[in-house]
């Protein structure tokens, strides 16, 4: 079976995304609760993690387990956003109103990731 187009977007952002947290990590080490230990270890983990399931979404044999793996690991960042919106200096000097909007956005990706795990 052919994968839809929609899913190597999908994919293709995680890898970005996950290429990103090694290139700059101090970017995402901003916006890591404080209460979480190991910052830059988490944020090289959560990038290899959005590498290794951006690219086995699409293989035929992991895609399900890899869909499943997105939507547990957004579930997972939570509460990144949550406190972007509650930490003035983890919040990058965005508005409440695009904070709020991440949330949203967090909740259409997990459904993205989600409609493939059928």
């Amino acid at each position: 079976m052919v994968n839809s187009w929609h899913l190597y977007l999908m994919a293709g952002i995680y890898v970005i995304i996950g290429i990103i947290h090694f290139i700059n990590p101090k970017a995402f080490m901003r916006i890591m609760p404080r209460y979480l230990p190991y910052h830059k270890e988490l944020v090289y983990l959560s990038g290899l993690a959005e590498i290794i399931l951006g690219i086995t979404v699409c293989i035929a044999a992991t895609k399900v387990y890899a869909a499943w793996g997105i939507v547990a690991m957004l579930i997972a960042f939570f509460p990144v956003h949550i406190y972007m919106i509650t930490n003035k200096k983890a919040s990058l000097g965005l508005s409440k109103w695009i904070l709020y909007g991440r949330l949203f956005l967090q909740l259409g990706l997990i459904y993205w990731a989600y409609s493939y795990t059928n």
